[in-house]
C-alpha cells in the first residue's frame, strides 16, 4: 500500500511538472511572437527576430506543440543520382546526423504573400554531418562500388531556404550561398589502404574549392532533406496563427 501511495505521489509530481513546463512554453512562445503583426511594415524583421529567439528550443523541442528536437537532425536516407556524358553515379547516404542548428542565425527573412511562401537566409559558424555511404559509379563502362563511413564539417557557412505550402505538406528548397572552409573524410575510398586514404583526404581538403560545383548539389540535397523533415514533421501543426497578430 505504501509503495502504491509513493508511486501515486511521484506520478502527480511529474504531471504537475509537465503542466508547468507546457504553460511556460506557451507563455514564452506567445511572448516571442506577440510583437509581430501581419499588417506592420516591420513584420518580416519581427519574424526574423522571433526565429532567432526560438534557438534554445532546437535541442529540446516544444513537446506541447508537437515540435520534436532537431539538433541534431536525423535523416534515415538521402539519395542522389547524377549522369553527365559518360559519367554517372548513385550515392546513398544513410543514418545521417546533422548538427549545428542551435548555433545558426537567421540573417534575412521575407514573406511572399502572393505565392504563399517564405524565403530566409541562415548563417552557421559550423555545421557537422556524418553517416554511412554507398557509392555506385559508372565511368565509360567501368563500374565502381564503395561503402563506408563519412563526415563533413562546414565552417562560415550560409544558405537560403524557400518554403512553400504543397497541399497538406511543404515544398522545401535550399541553396548553399557560401562556404568559408570545409573538412571532409570519406572512409574506404581506397578499400581500407589507410596511408593512401589519409593522403587522399589531405588532397581533397586542400583542393575542394575548384571542385565546389560538384559538392554543392550534394550539400543542397542534404540540407533540403533535413529542412523538409523538420518543417513537415515538427512544424506542420505549429499554431503560429495563434501567436501572430493580424
Amino acid at each position: 500500500m505504501l509503495k502504491i501511495k509513493i508511486l501515486t505521489c511521484v506520478c502527480v509530481i511529474i504531471l504537475n511538472i509537465q503542466r508547468t513546463r507546457t504553460a511556460g512554453e506557451m507563455e514564452d512562445i506567445q511572448r516571442i511572437f506577440s510583437p509581430c503583426q501581419k499588417s506592420s511594415p516591420d513584420f518580416d524583421q519581427c519574424i526574423k527576430r522571433a526565429f532567432n529567439k526560438l534557438k534554445p528550443y532546437f535541442k529540446r523541442g516544444i513537446p506541447s506543440m508537437g515540435v520534436a528536437p532537431f539538433d541534431p537532425h536525423f535523416a534515415e536516407e538521402v539519395l542522389q543520382t547524377r549522369s553527365v556524358g559518360g559519367l554517372g553515379y548513385k550515392l546513398t547516404l544513410r543514418n545521417v546526423y546533422e548538427r549545428g542548428w542551435s548555433q545558426s542565425t537567421v540573417t534575412k527573412y521575407k514573406t511572399d504573400w502572393v505565392n504563399e511562401r517564405i524565403i530566409y537566409s541562415q548563417y552557421f559558424p559550423e555545421k557537422w554531418l556524418e553517416g554511412d555511404y554507398e557509392f555506385q559509379g559508372d565511368a565509360f563502362g567501368l563500374g565502381v562500388m564503395r561503402s563506408g563511413r563519412w563526415n563533413l564539417t562546414l565552417r562560415d557557412y550560409s544558405q537560403t531556404t524557400r518554403i512553400k505550402r504543397d497541399g497538406s505538406g511543404v515544398d522545401v528548397h535550399v541553396e548553399v550561398d557560401h562556404i568559408g572552409d570545409m573538412d571532409i573524410h570519406v572512409g574506404n575510398l581506397l578499400r581500407g589502404r589507410s596511408i593512401l586514404e589519409q593522403m587522399l583526404d589531405r588532397m581533397i581538403n586542400l583542393t575542394w574549392k575548384p571542385g565546389f560545383a560538384v559538392i554543392r548539389p550534394l550539400i543542397n540535397d542534404l540540407v533540403s532533406t533535413a529542412f523538409t523533415d523538420i518543417w513537415s514533421k515538427s512544424f506542420r501543426n505549429f499554431p503560429i496563427d495563434a501567436f501572430v497578430q493580424n
